[in-house]
């Protein structure tokens, strides 16, 4: 476990910042603003969970926040650097977790009968807006890998957490009793 003693170090005044390898690079690089989107989420799902959402959902977010601060760690380190470093990391069970869990609220939710738009009860609204951030960790997720190489199960982790959001968005909303609100393609 990291222990901080001092929170600030001036050493990023001159717009870098160091990766976990000790590189320093400017901080709107591709890798850092990926983490930095990924950082983004994680606090909006802790927002959503001080909101108080319903007890099957406040059991599973916790454990993908920290899911998340493994894909930064991820992220944070070069992939030539580790070996160098036992560095928690996003593995195939992490993804297989997530698809469980959507498969299991997609079985109270349903089939979704037509396009929703965001909103309903407070606690989906915000997971809705979650699920956006996460769709923008995706985008910067891959671009990165377009420039560098990256852990291999990253983006399909995003890939599916935003897929996951969208159905405890709906769950949500289900569980609250709260109508979801139909796209209408002919207004």
């Amino acid at each position: 476990m990291p222990r901080l003693t001092t929170i600030y170090t001036r050493k990023g005044d001159d717009g870098t910042t160091a990766l976990g390898g000790g590189q320093r690079v400017p901080k709107d690089s591709l890798r850092v603003m990926a983490y930095g989107t990924v950082d983004e989420l994680n606090s909006a799902l802790g927002l959503a969970l001080a909101y108080g959402l319903s007890p099957r959902l406040m059991e599973i977010l916790p454990s993908i926040q920290n899911e998340l601060f493994h894909l930064g760690s991820d992220l944070a380190f070069r992939e030539e650097d580790k070996a160098q470093f036992k560095l928690p990391q996003i593995e195939p069970r992490h993804i297989g977790q997530l698809e469980k869990w959507i498969d299991e609220l997609n079985a109270i939710v349903g089939p979704l009968e037509n396009f929703i738009l965001p909103g309903g009860s407070i606690t989906a609204s915000q997971l809705q807006v979650a699920r956006t951030i996460c769709r923008r960790a995706e985008r910067d997720v891959a671009a990165l890998a377009r420039q560098e190489a990256i852990g291999s199960q990253v983006a399909a982790y995003l890939n599916r957490l935003s897929d996951l959001l969208f159905v405890m968005a709906r769950y949500e909303n289900k569980q609250h009793g709260a109508a979801e609100p139909l796209w209408n393609s002919r207004a």
